[in-house]
């Protein structure tokens, strides 16, 4: 990816000033969300090994090279929005940061929604853990209206020869 283009963690910056020092080891992401974005970024631009790197021991240990790079070429990636987040800041310990990345893998459109924690250890933040927030199903607050049924506007005819044509 060419620094002059738009950082892919939808910041709003260029690559060269967002997200590229930090994968390239130039500089640490100052904040928690800071490095959520270095991460959605190297996924875009397989930086597999920044992926792991940015993790503590414990996620580094179960992390699978392979398996993450195949996965960062076979998707097509969207972008980011960054929901929330909570501390994380440049004197915090820890932090969390909710976020979405939309990506197609296969023909399939995802919409992979995160809340993900973050820890301040010496040598900079790092990913602990990650919990996904399960999408809520659209519900109807009215109860449905069948054909025959009278009309809700008060017509007194039936829906199917009112408002329902």
């Amino acid at each position: 990816m060419k620094k002059e283009e738009k950082c892919p963690c939808c910041s709003g910056k260029t690559y060269g000033e967002c997200c590229a020092p930090i994968l390239e080891g130039v500089r640490k992401a100052a904040t928690a969300e800071e490095l959520m974005r270095a991460r959605y970024s190297a996924y875009v631009t397989e930086h597999i090994n920044f992926l792991k790197l940015s993790s503590t021991a414990a996620v580094q240990a179960e992390f699978n090279e392979e398996d993450t790079t195949a996965w960062s070429r076979a998707a097509r990636w969207h972008g980011l929005e960054i929901i929330a987040t909570e501390k994380g800041g440049c004197d915090d310990s820890e932090g969390v940061v909710e976020f979405r990345a939309t990506y197609t893998a296969g023909n399939e459109f995802c919409n992979h929604h995160e809340v993900a924690e973050f820890v301040k250890e010496p040598d900079g933040w790092k990913f602990a853990d990650g919990q996904l927030v399960p999408e809520t199903p659209i519900t109807r607050e009215e109860p449905k209206v069948g054909r025959n049924d009278p009309c809700p506007c008060g017509s007194g005819k039936k829906y199917k020869k009112c408002c329902g044509k």
